[in-house]
């Protein structure tokens, strides 16, 4: 029984490693991820429009 749990674990850390690989894959993909990839970093709502910070600075007049 043992033997029969210890098999099972080595395939569920197998297949534990390959979607971790699958999840990493080596260089940036283009288009939009999966969802199911999206779901694992959601960190809470996406925000939209500009980043705080980044607003139109005013115009300084140039001495002449």
């Amino acid at each position: 029984m043992l033997a029969e749990l210890r098999a099972e674990r080595a395939r569920v850390e197998e297949a534990i490693l390959v979607i971790e690989r699958l999840a990493h894959a080596h260089g940036k993909r283009r288009g939009r991820p999966p969802a199911w990839m999206t779901a694992l970093g959601d960190s809470g709502p996406k925000r939209r429009g500009r980043p705080p910070g980044s607003k139109n600075k005013p115009k300084v007049e140039a001495s002449t």
